[in-house]
């Protein structure tokens, strides 16, 4: 599409009927209306300094270290293709990056470089900044960008979220090369598998000695709702997914939510095959301690009060005395 004729297309989106026919006309309408922004514009974009780069590599926490395998191993899948890979913080900003020695000076020149803000604020309808703002999987293929300057461009991205379930960036694949159409669903699928290993990889190292346990399956999310789970069955941790899914708060993993209550589901759902195996478990353990509900806890490896919650929450009668 010719420069002109793609400026007036992006413009012609501000009529509201328009706007609302594809998410990528309403984030251009956003771009106008919100930004400020003119499809034109052919400035330079925004590059962190040196010690503002630092800091935002800093700001990454556990997810910069956590992904470095998974950007090795994602751009061994994507490289030859013509693609970089970007790790961005939650402003838009590469922190890390995995490209073609050979190809570092196109992507350079492309702003496809560590430093370089691709916020939506900044750079308008792009697969970084509009992932980000939307919070959500998605590709944006050429004249899909908001500005003339960067329609060569095809990015597919996720979002990546923090041990505690808060943004923290963005997983990017991109490429200046044309003919990636084809590719683009076998793009999202590593992007997105890339994504859940790298949170999955941050979560566990933040909960070392934590039991994992998944609630579900992540389905179309690029985060995986798993829990941290400590010895006495309370929640100490949950990704991203894991809040939606069980609708966890951080107030609620201060006060104490069980692991077992949350894989139970809403009340009124059913038993699961988990909690079935829980009760056999903790009748089992009494039927050993003779009815002591202080040497069945020793046995399970929980509390005594733990004990006392479970067997209140699974319907079993307490034992008349507790030796």
């Amino acid at each position: 599409m010719a420069p002109q004729g793609h400026a007036h297309r992006v413009l012609a989106s501000l009529d509201g009927s328009q706007s609302a026919l594809s998410s990528v006309a309403a984030s251009w309408r956003r771009c106008v209306t919100v930004h400020g922004l003119d499809p034109e514009r052919r400035a330079p974009p925004h590059v962190l300094s040196s010690a503002e780069l630092r800091q935002a590599r800093d700001g990454m926490g556990a997810v910069l270290p956590a992904a470095q395998a998974s950007l090795d191993a994602l751009f061994k899948a994507v490289g030859h293709a013509g693609c970089c890979v970007l790790l961005t913080d939650a402003t838009g900003a590469p922190v890390d990056r995995r490209g073609e020695a050979g190809d570092d000076s196109v992507f350079r020149l492309w702003g496809l470089w560590t430093g370089v803000v691709w916020s939506e604020a900044a750079e308008g309808t792009n697969g970084v900044g509009t992932c980000l703002a939307e919070q959500r999987p998605l590709t944006i293929h050429r004249d899909e960008h908001f500005h003339t300057k960067n329609i060569g461009l095809s990015c597919t991205v996720a979002p990546i979220y923090d041990p505690w379930g808060r943004l923290a960036g963005a997983l990017d694949v991109s490429s200046c090369r044309a003919g990636l159409g084809d590719m683009v669903e076998l793009l999202r699928a590593a992007v997105l598998d890339a994504a859940r290993r790298i949170e999955a990889e941050a979560f566990r190292q933040t909960f070392p000695h934590a039991r994992l346990m998944m609630l579900g399956e992540p389905g179309a999310r690029s985060s995986t709702p798993l829990l941290a789970v400590d010895g006495d069955d309370m929640v100490v941790g949950a990704t991203h997914a894991a809040r939606k899914v069980a609708r966890l708060t951080d107030q609620m993993i201060q006060w104490g939510a069980s692991a077992s209550d949350l894989m139970a589901g809403p009340e009124g759902a059913g038993r699961s095959d988990l909690v079935e195996a829980e009760r056999g478990a903790v009748k089992r353990a009494l039927s050993r301690a003779g009815g002591s509900v202080s040497a069945a806890a020793r046995d399970l490896g929980v509390s005594r009060a733990t004990l006392h919650r479970k067997m209140k929450r699974l319907d079993l009668h307490r034992p008349s005395k507790d030796v």
